[in-house]
């Protein structure tokens, strides 16, 4: 039974990678996990991805496995209004729809995901209802939608005021053209390993803010925004999906990792790949955060900014990911 967590929020989010432990756990060397991981572990992109693990770990603690841990933690993303990245308040695209991408993954093998989804603010649960009761993986659209309102989803305005806003203020700047060499988007990735060592993951994002209308990036593609194996580990990638689908960045990381690599030296050699394959990398930010199956972790991006929550068994931490760039 999980019991009361112990909550530790970084003083520092530098990129020089300091971050408060007053436990020491961090310290001790991820080598040392190897023969009985600490768990549940769970990891997620971003600052804002604490609150994601939080729901994670209450929906662990009442009983639920890592499908539901992840489908909960994102859910609470989706919901908030005020997270530009993903569901509800979600930034449009180019004209004014917020599209919606999103992929699931379970300790089973099995996959599903949505693209180009609208007027359904939770896409990660559309996409576990596609992977459980359909013979497909993905769907798309018109069909995505239609699908979501046959299992009972209901149609919602995603569209906010301050998405409104930010978007008319970009078109009279922008002339209607957008711009891809800002970071203007994240996504929510979430990665648990439950008590039992069962592995799940999710992606879920609203994409490029104000992208070409249809754009799809990498979060609901399997293997490119996110890759779960349950014998080998599981990673998940946010920034660019371009640059991250043109090397399927989650599959290499596990990939690698089944190689014998450590998901550190994982995620750092594919963030190489796709830095070799883009020569203009340096305008643009990738990045990626694994574990593996004895509870190791990983995390590397591009360029420095980029944080993760981590969750070790009763242990919250936000830390600051190693870069390629300083």
């Amino acid at each position: 039974m999980i019991s009361r967590r112990k909550f530790i929020i970084t003083g520092s989010l530098a990129a020089g990678g300091a971050f408060a432990d007053p436990e020491g756990l961090l310290a001790i060397p991820q080598s040392s996990f190897s023969k009985d991981p600490i768990l549940p572990l769970i990891m997620s992109t971003w600052d804002f991805g604490r609150v994601a693990n939080s729901e994670a770990f209450k929906t662990l603690a009442r009983g639920g496995n890592s499908l539901d841990a992840v489908e909960k933690g994102i859910n609470v993303i989706e919901a908030d209004p005020e997270n530009t990245s993903v569901g509800l308040g979600g930034y449009p695209d180019r004209d004014g729809f917020v599209t919606l991408d999103a992929s699931i993954m379970d300790f089973k093998g099995r996959a599903g995901s949505v693209t180009f989804l609208q007027d359904i603010i939770h896409p990660i649960s559309v996409a576990r209802q596609i992977m459980e009761y359909t013979p497909h993986v993905m769907l798309s659209g018109a069909g995505a939608l239609q699908y979501a309102l046959e299992k009972g989803f209901k149609k919602e305005n995603l569209l906010t005021e301050k998405s409104k806003k930010a978007w008319e203020d970009w078109k009279i700047k922008s002339h209607y053209k957008p711009v891809i060499n800002i970071e203007n988007h994240d996504t929510i990735g979430l990665l648990v390993m439950d008590q039992d060592g069962n592995i799940s993951g999710g992606c879920s994002t609203s994409g490029l803010a104000f992208k070409m209308h249809g754009r799809v990036g990498d979060s609901p593609i399997i293997g490119a925004g996110l890759y779960v194996d349950n014998e080998i580990g599981a990673a998940v990638a946010t920034g660019l999906g371009e640059m991250v689908m043109k090397t399927l960045g989650a599959f290499l990381v596990v990939e690698l990792i089944r190689g014998g690599k450590s998901p550190q030296d994982a995620c750092e050699e594919t963030i190489y790949r796709i830095i070799k394959k883009n020569p203009d990398f340096r305008e643009y930010q990738v990045a990626i955060i694994s574990f593996d199956k004895s509870g190791n972790t990983g995390a590397y991006a591009i360029q420095p900014g980029f944080t993760y929550a981590l969750t070790r068994g009763e242990i919250d931490t936000i830390v600051s990911a190693p870069s390629y760039l300083i």
